[in-house]
């Protein structure tokens, strides 16, 4: 789903309109940084009810960019989410063509 022109060389091919709304990014950021964490402990953090997370996951899993891990632990059925490989590249595609925004370009280029 990305906006850019597909072009390698073009700093905003890694633009991805699924990464970039407010709590995907949100959400793909907290994931970059565990790499997994329960879906209680990101609603908390990110301040989401649970039906507003379980949206945006489940955006994030149909592009095959998160996945889920069901297990019981204290006798509670608990989700795990986490990135997966084409998850981190897509987040980190999406923050370099961010940086290419916001950053002036190298006089020197």
């Amino acid at each position: 789903m990305s906006a850019g022109s597909g072009d390698p060389g073009d700093p905003m091919a890694g633009f991805d309109t699924t990464v970039h709304a407010p709590h995907r990014l949100r959400i793909c950021a907290l994931l970059e940084g565990a790499g997994e964490a329960e879906f209680a402990l990101v609603q908390k953090q990110l301040g989401l009810s649970a039906s507003a997370l379980s949206k945006h996951v489940t955006v994030l899993m149909d592009a095959g960019y998160a996945e889920q891990r069901k297990a019981v632990r204290d006798t509670r059925q608990r989700v795990w989410l986490r990135l997966t490989k084409q998850g981190h590249a897509a987040y980190q595609g999406h923050l370099a063509a961010l940086r290419a925004i916001v950053e002036p370009p190298d006089p020197a280029s």
